[in-house]
């Protein structure tokens, strides 16, 4: 078994929107990224590729690349499984930890763990996503950015 850890973080700039965990969230703010700026998916990514020890989510997605200008996540997720199913690793697990004052994702957790579920080929009992704030400390308190970790067991 072998386990890896992920983590992102972006800034929030004015807009009507955000993307988390695959999961299209209407809020008074956006994420300022290359691709769709969806951080659980990006934490999610580096912890999976982590885990298998195949480098970074920039070796294979850079973020200068205009392939990548404004893909979904989701693909860049799906892309990483098949990776490690060609690498004979199967995904046992994994536990994320979102990070920000707002947009608050209590309504929105069952639909982000049967995205992560469905692109992951797992059951959902196998994943867990989270969600808490700084009380308005750091940049996501300030509402500035937001940030998550990601864990991930592969066999």
């Amino acid at each position: 078994m072998k386990i890896g850890h992920g983590y992102d973080a972006h800034r929030l700039v004015e807009g009507s929107g955000v993307i988390l965990g695959g999961v299209s969230i209407t809020c008074n703010y956006s994420i300022d990224a290359h691709s769709d700026g969806d951080l659980i998916i990006h934490a999610l990514v580096d912890a999976l590729l982590g885990a298998a020890v195949f480098g970074i989510v920039g070796t294979y997605y850079p973020s200068d690349d205009n392939k990548f200008k404004d893909i979904s996540s989701r693909e860049l997720l799906r892309d990483v499984v098949s990776k490690l199913k060609d690498a004979n690793y199967l995904i046992q697990n994994i536990d994320i930890t979102f990070i920000g004052q707002e947009p608050k994702l209590n309504g929105f957790i069952g639909k982000i763990r049967e995205n992560l579920s469905q692109d992951l080929c797992i059951e959902i009992d196998s994943v867990n996503c989270k969600a808490t704030t700084t009380d308005f400390l750091g940049f996501e308190g300030e509402k500035k950015g937001l940030s998550c970790h990601a864990v991930a067991l592969i066999d």
